[in-house]
């Protein structure tokens, strides 16, 4: 009778675990008022979405912070944490953080106040003091073991890095950069214009996404390479795509794409030093590992492949044939060389 107790009382102590581990993951919202953006301008009634995943420890010395990429959102980032995947959440606590403009975050698409265009223009500086304010003052982490991003969320790792150096031991951008080149420049523009210059654009007050099959033809082509994509289609499968793209009203919201684009385009995390790498280089004080993708041609490899040798970082060159995807293609190499740097 005893052992069948103890067995009920472990089983229902399983589950209440299970329970605190399945509500950490859900959507919460960190509301910070308004919120002063760098141009003066403020983000009315400003809201930042994130999820936990694993267990605080008592010194609050196991967190690793991780942001979202372009359009993507904290629910699209759980694939990443646990055993043997990207950040182990049973070592780790991860807060994963929705970043402006994400349609989760106050963006275009969900502000009432400040509704589509009439949101304003930010920065990815802005981006990274919402998540330091939502740490510090809502969170109440003061300091962390690492901060963690792929792709724009690898280009907010690096905004942390010179805005908030005390802030984490460690850090990992992973195929993001500290400044756009020319050519990601050229193509963010390119599909900025292709959204504005869109029959259905309507200055921003769309009823359907403008450029439905132009925006997906834009990621199917710069995502990975030509050998990869030859690799994985068939010709029959290119057209039955775009039309899809082209029915599909739920793409990701371009009011939300366009304010993510602009903030994008305009980060360069030197201008608070003069223009001057070499002496944003020298306010790092966290251990950096950058990794990059030889192939990539959403986010060029060259800007932080540089930042990387003024800083003596370590270094990883994901050199397959997937691009910007390398990350999903080469996810064991990465996984196992993230989890060796945080130890």
């Amino acid at each position: 009778m005893m052992k069948r107790s103890i067995g009920v009382i472990c089983g229902l102590l399983v589950l209440h675990f299970c329970a605190l581990v399945a509500f950490a993951q859900e959507q919460q919202f960190a509301n910070l008022g308004d919120f002063k953006l760098q141009n003066g301008r403020v983000i009315r009634n400003c809201r930042i979405g994130y999820r936990t995943f694993g267990t605080l420890n008592s010194e609050k010395s196991n967190v690793v912070v991780f942001p979202t990429w372009a359009g993507g959102t904290t629910e699209q980032l759980k694939s990443n944490f646990g055993p043997g995947r990207l950040i182990d959440s049973t070592s780790y606590y991860v807060v994963a953080i929705d970043a402006l403009s994400n349609g989760v975050s106050s963006s275009p698409s969900n502000s009432r106040l400040q509704p589509r265009m009439r949101f304003p223009e930010f920065t990815l500086r802005d981006t990274v003091a919402t998540q330091h304010e939502l740490l510090t003052r809502v969170l109440n982490i003061h300091r962390v073991k690492a901060v963690v991003g792929i792709s724009m969320g690898g280009m907010q790792v690096f905004q942390w890095l010179v805005s908030y150096p005390d802030f984490m031991e460690k850090a990992i951008p992973i195929v993001g950069s500290p400044r756009l080149a020319p050519y990601d420049l050229m193509l963010w523009q390119a599909q900025i214009d292709a959204l504005m210059r869109d029959r259905d654009w309507k200055g921003g007050n769309y009823s359907v996404n403008p450029a439905r099959a132009l925006d997906f033809a834009f990621g199917e082509l710069l995502l990975t390479t030509p050998t990869d994509y030859n690799r994985r289609k068939t010709r029959e499968q290119v057209f039955a795509d775009l039309s899809k793209a082209q029915n599909d009203a739920h793409r990701f919201d371009a009011n939300d794409k366009i304010r993510q684009t602009q903030a994008m385009m305009q980060l360069d995390i030197s201008r608070d030093f003069g223009g001057s790498m070499e002496r944003a280089a020298r306010a790092v004080k966290a251990k950096v590992f950058v990794v990059v993708a030889k192939y990539d041609h959403v986010v060029t490899p060259g800007p932080a492949t540089e930042f990387a040798t003024l800083l003596g970082a370590k270094l990883l060159n994901l050199d397959g044939d997937c691009g910007h995807l390398a990350t999903s293609c080469e996810s064991r190499h990465l996984n196992e060389a993230v989890a060796t740097f945080l130890k």
